[in-house]
């Protein structure tokens, strides 16, 4: 049943361009893929290894501003600059990893929101590279051979193939015996570290794959808006992130996409119901209902709700 319910997802996935009313909706639909992406690259951290990073929007901007500066200024293609925007995020998540791992709970989330305040203001003060607050307008679109990925529907399905990759990437790794390594620090790191897990590797490597997911988002974005700015390092987008991996479910695989498509959709949907005070108290509200009453999650309830109950044995009367 889990199977098929994931094959039917996936099949609605790929044909959701062909009954959205309007390009619009196809804009939300491609946001929300990008934000599927950097929830999921937050839930490596939080989900599976407890350790909450404020300060993710740094590798989502890095992403951005290494695939918009090198197809804007050394001519490269999209593909190769994406690889490039992985890389360089992923290497920068490896560096806070090696300086920030070693602390836990709130010093790691200050040296993570210090960095990526640091981050914030070299892209607004080293005007020479990044043209600082006016940003980088211009960022060309992808093409694959001779088809360019200017339209909406051809980005949708690109982004879709991200997350699908994404997804399988996440999949693959907390199944893994480096999975079971990191669930063991979240839930007892002195235990797991007695029994001959190494702390520091473990959780440089998942800090250096959630960077580095990060930064793939970041270049989508860059290609998708055509516009990179100082904006990419706002503490919104690392609260957005939080948000979704909180509200879908931390530690599932699903949960962070699910956050990420409520979280995505809800926002425009109330922006046409109401005006911006009232959306503003609306969202507020309904979060605030969503974790009072599901406090593990929109995943895991589902999950409880949708298992058979076992049926009861009645007690032989002596």
């Amino acid at each position: 049943m889990t199977r098929t319910g994931g094959w039917l997802l996936v099949a609605g996935a790929l044909a959701l361009p062909l009954w959205l009313p309007s390009p619009y909706h196809l804009h939300v639909a491609i946001m929300a893929g990008i934000f599927g992406v950097l929830a999921m690259s937050l839930n490596l951290l939080l989900g599976y290894t407890g350790q909450l990073s404020l300060g993710h929007a740094a590798f989502f901007g890095i992403g951005a501003y290494t695939s918009a500066l090198l197809t804007l200024k050394l001519d490269w293609s999209f593909w190769p600059a994406l690889a490039a925007a992985v890389a360089v995020a992923g290497a920068a998540g490896f560096v806070i990893g090696r300086l920030a791992l070693k602390l836990r709970g709130a010093y790691f989330v200050l040296v993570t929101i210090s960095f990526a305040g640091v981050i914030s203001l070299v892209s607004v003060n080293w005007i020479e590279l990044t043209n600082g607050p006016l940003g980088l307008p211009g960022v060309p679109a992808p093409e694959l051979g001779p088809w360019s990925l200017r339209t909406k529907t051809a980005y949708y399905y690109l982004v879709l193939a991200a997350v699908g990759l994404s997804y399988l990437v996440c999949r693959r790794l907390v199944r893994s015996r480096i999975g079971r390594a990191l669930v063991a620090l979240r839930e007892n790191e002195p235990l797991a570290e007695s029994v001959g897990v190494d702390v520091t590797h473990y959780l440089v490597l998942a800090a250096v794959v959630s960077a580095a997911m990060a930064g793939l988002g970041g270049s989508l974005y860059a290609h998708y808006t055509r516009f990179v700015s100082p904006e990419v390092f706002l503490f919104t987008y690392t609260v957005t992130m939080v948000i979704m991996v909180v509200a879908g479910g931390k530690g599932t695989l699903a949960g962070p996409l699910v956050g990420a498509v409520l979280f995505t959709a809800l926002p425009e949907a109330l922006r046409a119901a109401a005006s911006w005070q009232w959306q503003m108290l609306a969202y507020g509200v309904l979060l605030v209902l969503l974790v009072f009453f599901l406090p593990r999650g929109i995943v895991p309830r589902l999950g409880v709700a949708l298992r058979r109950p076992e049926p009861v044995t009645p007690t032989a009367r002596r």
